[in-house]
């Protein structure tokens, strides 16, 4: 195992405190128990976000703090949930007054530990709800998860209600539009290669030079098949199709086309699987109006990508559009 990383067990603080010293203009890193909030704290008045989820992903979700998006993030240690003790005192902390929005993926754990932390916070006068998100078309069920899983669809949720929030929407209302969100936006992933955790210190599974795993989860769990290596065309074609067919999606709508990097795919990679991903949607007569291409939810060192359709009307597109400053995310 070759990893820029001093000790297996120290290295999710050690990243947090590079983050916060890296970017404390935009955050603030809270250590012991660990999350980061919005610099400068909960804004009065607003409707606090929180998101979270273990650590390996970034920039998901500490990346996603700031101005239109998130108020605060919770990581825990790679790929494994954060516990109530650090979630409890994020969702106090992004609390401005007219209650908080929890963004969860559907990950056992994740949802488990919510819920108990949402229950400790109400006990201190915060009101909290919760919207799961299942954007994961490629399995129905996992190790990790009843249902389908949370993947980066996530991001278009936290953005478009972080958006919500800052115009000045109440609870219900945020509530409301990331649920909408989440209903209109699915994904499906591709592995190259496996990952290693840190703590582990060799691949998550084994996956043959000539093989790639069509349907992966974003810890490395089994997808709908294994496959022999194909062309970019193709595996987009592999990716998209399922996604549109499940989306129902219908000529002359408008959609946010997202290819997502796992982490060790370039960048010129990520565009050829975009450039065929939107000739495939324009020959189902649906516009391609909003884009995004990049890492934004990853896997560690994973050689992959996800491809994330997102169905938008005017008001979507709209909050999609809005101001937004954190690291990972601005316009």
């Amino acid at each position: 195992m070759k990893k820029l990383i001093n000790d297996p067990r120290t290295v999710v603080t050690e990243s947090l405190q590079g983050f916060g010293a890296a970017h404390p203009d935009v955050v603030e890193v809270h250590l012991d128990p660990d999350f980061v909030t919005r610099a400068g704290g909960a804004v009065p008045g607003k409707v606090g976000l929180v998101s979270g989820g273990g650590s390996g992903h970034e920039p998901l979700h500490a990346g996603f703090v700031g101005a239109g998006m998130l108020d605060a993030a919770v990581p825990g240690a790679v790929f494994t949930s954060p516990t109530p003790d650090q979630i409890a005192p994020a969702l106090q902390a992004a609390d401005g007054g007219k209650g908080v929005l929890a963004i969860v993926k559907n990950y056992t754990g994740d949802v488990l530990n919510f819920e108990t932390a949402a229950e400790l916070a109400d006990a201190e006068g915060v009101t909290v709800r919760t919207v799961v998100t299942n954007d994961d078309v490629a399995v129905e069920d996992s190790l990790y998860t009843a249902g389908r899983r949370g993947v980066a669809g996530t991001v278009c949720v936290e953005k478009i209600a972080g958006a919500a929030a800052e115009r000045g929407d109440d609870l219900d209302a945020v509530v409301a539009v990331a649920e909408r969100t989440n209903a209109n936006v699915r994904s499906m992933g591709v592995a190259l290669t496996a990952c290693t955790v840190p703590h582990a210190g060799k691949p998550s599974f084994d996956l043959p030079e000539d093989e790639i795993e069509i349907g992966i989860g974003i810890h490395g769990e089994p997808g709908r098949r294994r496959i022999p290596l194909a062309s970019a065309d193709d595996i987009t074609e592999m990716l998209l199709t399922p996604v549109a067919d499940d989306l129902g999606l219908s000529g002359g709508e408008d959609v946010l086309l997202f290819v997502n990097g796992m982490g060790g795919t370039p960048a010129s990679e990520l565009y050829v699987v975009y450039r065929r991903a939107r000739a495939l949607l324009e020959e189902r007569g649906v516009n391609v109006t909003r884009s995004l291409v990049g890492n934004y939810v990853t896997s560690l060192e994973m050689q992959g990508c996800s491809v994330t359709v997102l169905r938008l009307d005017d008001e979507l597109t709209e909050l999609w559009d809005a101001p937004v400053h954190t690291t990972a995310l601005r316009w």
